[in-house]
């Protein structure tokens, strides 16, 4: 029987008719499924994919070219388009260096130039601006690619912060001081105290007193029990 069942329809498979394949792209899923059913062929969607010229819906491309012959009873597969893909500028105010560039990247566009200021206000390597605005009109229509978004532009342009100006001083001198006394002038220059040994007494530092020292470095002080005087 399973002989006879699969000779049967091999027979009918010889025998099925041959037709064209109609041209689908532009085609509605409705108008598609109704050229093909006249054929005696059926359509199956695949998916859908982004098409600058094809209205979102519409058949941008087909698995079988238009013109072909194939038996009656086939699938012929299609994609579906979402119409021209719409690229946007990110507003990567605020994000540090790193992530402003992953963002930038992953939009389709790149940094062209990058710009340095110094700011009291703003955290080092943090986005103060950029150029172009996220929301600055870029001319009539859907941009379709990174070119189309920037126009004559190569790319953004960002403004990161430095940090606040280097402040340079005159290393104190904390020999002989409390260990309070000493971290609280060491704060108050916005300098960084690496503390070490035991006591409350100032009996070492590094730098030495009166070498320049600038804002953020590190004054290292040991620690010793309370000095005897004469």
């Amino acid at each position: 029987m399973g002989l006879l069942s699969g000779y049967a329809a091999f027979k009918i498979m010889s025998f099925s008719k041959t037709v064209e394949v109609p041209d689908l792209k532009g085609r509605s899923v409705v108008e598609a499924n109704d050229l093909l059913t006249r054929k005696g062929l059926y359509l199956k969607v695949e998916g859908e994919d982004y098409d600058p010229d094809i209205a979102p819906g519409q058949v941008m491309r087909q698995d079988v070219p238009a013109g072909n012959k194939v038996k009656e009873q086939r699938s012929i597969k299609v994609f579906l388009s979402r119409g021209p893909k719409i690229w946007s500028i990110p507003d990567v105010t605020g994000m540090n260096l790193e992530e402003a560039e992953q963002a930038v990247t992953g939009s389709g566009l790149r940094i062209e130039k990058i710009i340095k200021v110094h700011s009291d206000a703003v955290e080092k390597d943090m986005v103060i601006a950029q150029r172009p605005n996220p929301d600055e009109n870029l001319g009539a229509g859907a941009p379709r690619s990174p070119q189309d978004l920037l126009g004559q532009r190569r790319g953004l342009t960002i403004v990161v912060s430095s940090g606040p100006y280097d402040v340079i001083y005159r290393c104190p001198e904390f020999l002989g001081k409390s260990k309070e006394e000493a971290l609280a002038l060491i704060q108050k220059l916005n300098l960084t105290a690496d503390v070490s040994g035991s006591g409350d007494i100032v009996r070492s530092q590094r730098p030495r007193p009166n070498s320049i020292v600038k804002t953020g470095e590190t004054i290292h002080l040991q620690l010793g029990g309370e000095q005897t005087l004469p």
